[in-house]
């Protein structure tokens, strides 16, 4: 059986439980496997901690609470310093390269994408969640790439779908150029 145990974590308003609940839509409904995922976020609407934790198993799931992930998406410092500094080393961490600073002496160093920064260039900074997405279909196979785009177009409001795509298609790209470098 397999159980993948992925973290999303960062602060409100940059569409983490959006991410995972297209993450935890893309294995169950479009991967056809089983998904749970459990939220925590503080009190603040925009600014406080966030968190998304998905189980995706291709068997019903019987704990659905994350004890040791092995992928970690951070698009904070504060998520870094709680959750990715100290994960072990088989653990993939993906940071956002302009939003977090990583600790220099980690082995391996985790893969960083410039998610904030492409999304402005965009032109819409909240699709940066939408490229680190597209970042974690190119270097991880914790869901079909298939499915994590049609998990995209079928989750976001109507008349976005070609931004979000093209934001889903950069992470992607930037993956399959830089998904093994730091």
């Amino acid at each position: 059986m397999s159980r993948k145990e992925i973290r999303i974590a960062g602060f409100g308003g940059q569409g983490i439980v959006l991410s995972g609940y297209i993450l935890g839509k893309a294995a169950s409904v479009f991967d056809r496997g089983f998904s749970t995922l459990t939220q925590s976020y503080g009190p603040e609407s925009r600014g406080g901690s966030c968190r998304a934790e998905l189980i995706i198993s291709d068997a019903p799931v019987d704990y659905p609470y994350v004890v040791s992930p092995q992928v970690q998406i951070t698009l904070s410092q504060e998520a870094y310093d709680k959750y990715g500094k100290n994960a072990p080393p088989e653990t993939l961490l993906i940071v956002d390269a302009d939003l977090v600073k990583v600790d220099s002496s980690r082995n391996p160093p985790p893969l960083s994408v410039p998610a904030s920064r492409m999304a402005q260039e965009l032109g819409r900074p909240v699709v940066a969640n939408i490229i680190m997405l597209g970042f974690l279909a190119a270097t991880s196979d914790a869901v079909s790439r298939e499915a994590l785009q049609k998990a995209v177009l079928d989750s976001i409001p109507p008349g976005t779908e070609t931004l979000n795509m093209k934001a889903f298609e950069l992470g992607l790209e930037y993956g399959a150029e830089h998904g093994s470098e730091s």
